[in-house]
C-alpha cells in the first residue's frame, strides 16, 4: 500500500488509546507486511458451561481419566478439541 500517513507521537498511552480507537489503522500501517505475533504465556479465555451427561457416561470418563492421570474434565475438553479439530479437516 502506498501513501500511508505517519504515525503521529503521542505522549501517553490514553492519548495513543484515544487516537487508535478513532482512526483507521489500514491508513497508517502497511498490514500486509505484518509478522504473525506469538504469545506463548496467554491462556486462552474459558467460559463455564453446564453440560448435563448421563450417570454412567459420566462414571466411564472419569475411568478414562484415571487411567490417565488426569482430571475428567481436562480429558473432556482434549476429546472436544480432537473431534472439533477433526471435522475442520474434513
Amino acid at each position: 500500500m502506498t501513501n500511508l500517513k505517519n504515525i503521529p507521537t503521542f505522549k501517553t498511552e490514553q492519548e495513543e488509546r484515544v487516537f487508535w480507537e478513532s482512526h483507521d489503522s489500514s491508513e497508517y500501517l502497511d498490514l500486509s507486511k505484518a509478522l504473525r505475533a506469538v504469545l506463548p504465556n496467554l491462556k486462552p479465555s474459558t467460559k463455564t458451561i453446564s453440560l448435563r451427561l448421563p450417570e454412567g457416561l459420566l462414571d466411564n470418563i472419569k475411568v478414562e481419566a484415571n487411567k490417565r492421570d488426569m482430571p475428567y474434565q481436562s480429558l473432556i475438553k482434549v476429546w472436544l478439541a480432537k473431534k472439533v479439530q477433526e471435522s475442520r479437516l474434513l
